[in-house]
């Protein structure tokens, strides 16, 4: 007995004499694609700022050339983003929805599609990458960009694809592995492209809605070969992908105008449902054991919002005059965003239209919890809404965010605007206790803590 009190007394001695260790650094969390894991745009930590301006808690900025709505992704330390440089020529985008956007003919001068890698700490340009050089060979939308669809990683290598050009991939280096031609073809108006990949198990998922030859195409992660590609009948859309892991399994859901459908990872259709508006752009995702689905086209009456329960097989469309059957949870009819995704925090579902009218639904039942409440001093949101924190953020066309108290009331806490060059049509990323927000003149990257105008470029 007197030897194990020595020996304890001998090892706290011990212990007392080591050095002095200081606290690990937060472990900065990954967002690796378009709204983060799983298309959430939720961050559970309780770390980014709710006030900032164009130069408070900026913990830097970098200005990027060129014009891209495609959002930033983290892994680690590197944060990457595309861009599609034009010189200036093209038009410049007008804010608002509006008719006259559409623009038929290619543009006849040369542009350089770019990945830019950008140390997180700092903001400084690790590297960057010219993919392609060259004249477009399709027409985009007075508001879109030749770079709108969001890069995704797995850590090891990042995936830049761009609509009706093709998908590159790149180690975290910049070094190229492998890139894959992507044929172009007409989309409606000559509006271009938007829909992101995702990646799942080795594998890189593409949709391309259309008008001529529409697909989802998976192809091996590793090399950049083709493992399958399935026909869709859907044309012209610009909804991401989403994988739905649930407790039956794993399926590949893409919405669509005239159907949303879901597949295997072997590209067999496992169920289907009509019923959406004319113009599907918002992402699928999945929380709390269901699949939520929007589509809301601003002149179509009807702009539902769906609720999937796992296991479905089949057509699974509501009946006339139904708003749930055995695999829909419910669905509200006429709530759903025209451009924004919708988002679900603790047991509250958002929407927050291209208006800035905000409405509430019961996640779980979707009875409503307040319906078309609108954000004072709010222009134009076509950027997804995010939340951390127990609260809501909301970007506007003019780069103001506005910051929305989660919960069962309407109410807005505060405004934070950026610089008056600043469109925001980007949804942010969050990495730890950082935001970055992307606009059309440059990356911010929002701290807590940051003091004005230091370390900012």
């Amino acid at each position: 007995m007197r030897l194990r009190v020595q020996s304890v007394t001998a090892l706290a001695m011990c212990l007392l004499a080591l050095p002095a260790v200081a606290p690990a650094e937060p472990v900065v969390a990954n967002w690796p694609q378009f709204r983060g894991p799983g298309a959430r745009g939720v961050a559970d930590e309780n770390a980014i700022p709710d006030r900032w301006s164009a130069t408070e808690n900026v913990a830097w900025k970098t200005d990027i050339p060129g014009r891209a709505w495609s959002s930033p992704i983290v892994w680690g330390n590197q944060v990457f983003l595309t861009t599609a440089v034009d010189s200036g020529q093209l038009e410049a985008p007008k804010k608002g929805l509006y008719l006259g956007g559409d623009r038929k003919n290619a543009p006849g001068f040369a542009l350089q599609w770019k990945v830019y890698c950008l140390d997180l700490e700092s903001g400084k340009v690790i590297w960057e990458r010219i993919l392609h050089e060259g004249k477009p060979e399709t027409s985009i939308h007075l508001k879109n960009s030749f770079a709108s669809e969001t890069p995704v990683t797995d850590g090891k290598r990042v995936y830049a694809y761009f609509g009706n050009l093709g998908v590159w991939c790149l180690d975290l280096d910049g070094k190229p592995v492998w890139n894959k031609d992507i044929p172009p073809h007409k989309m409606p108006s000559g509006w271009g492209t938007a829909a992101s990949p995702v990646l799942h198990n080795n594998r890189l998922y593409l949709v391309n809605d259309n008008e001529e030859d529409s697909y989802l195409l998976a192809l091996d992660a590793l090399t950049g070969k083709e493992v399958w590609r399935v026909p869709r009948e859907e044309r012209g859309n610009w909804c991401s992908p989403t994988i739905w892991t649930n407790d039956k399994r794993t399926e590949i859901v893409v919405s669509g105008s005239k159907a949303v459908r879901s597949y295997d990872l072997d590209g067999k259709l496992l169920w289907s449902l009509q019923g959406m508006s004319g113009i599907t752009i918002a992402t699928p995702y999945a929380t709390n054991g269901l699949l939520y689905i929007s589509s809301g086209y601003v002149l179509d009456k009807s702009r539902p919002i769906y609720a999937i329960r796992p296991g479905a097989t089949g057509d699974i469309s509501l009946a006339q005059g139904q708003t749930s059957n055995e695999w829909i949870a419910w669905s509200q009819p006429q709530a759903a965003p025209y451009n924004p995704s919708t988002l679900v925090t603790g047991d509250r579902l958002y929407v927050v239209n291209d208006g800035g009218m905000v409405s509430c639904f019961n996640a779980q039942t979707g009875a409503e919890v307040y319906r078309l409440q609108q954000i004072p001093d709010g222009h134009h949101f076509t950027a997804s809404p995010w939340s951390c924190g127990g609260k809501i953020f909301c970007l506007d066309e003019d780069g103001a965010t506005f910051v929305l108290k989660a919960g069962d009331k309407f109410e807005v806490l505060g405004k934070n605007p950026l610089a008056d060059d600043d469109m925001g049509m980007a949804t942010p990323a969050i990495a730890g206790d950082r935001l970055l927000i992307r606009t059309s003149a440059r990356l911010y990257c929002i701290r807590n803590g940051a003091k004005k105008d230091s370390s900012v470029k």
